[in-house]
């Protein structure tokens, strides 16, 4: 899907110079990073959700470890 991402002179610039470092387009290290941003915090929400359901279930267990 085609897209038009707005980057700040110095966004692009900073992007610019990572792909010349990585021998890359500057598309492919957005790509990637986009990627990367989602994978990431997918992953954080997960936890986040297991935590919610299960510490409760062991919050007494928890709680005695911790004393």
């Amino acid at each position: 899907m085609p897209m038009t991402l707005r980057l700040s002179d110095d966004e692009a610039a900073a992007l610019r110079r990572r792909a010349e470092l990585e021998e890359r387009s500057m598309q492919e290290v957005a790509r990637q990073a986009v990627r990367e941003y989602v994978e990431n915090h997918s992953r954080v929400e997960l936890l986040d959700e297991v935590l919610d359901e299960e510490l409760p279930r062991y919050a007494e267990a928890l709680e005695r470890l911790g004393r």
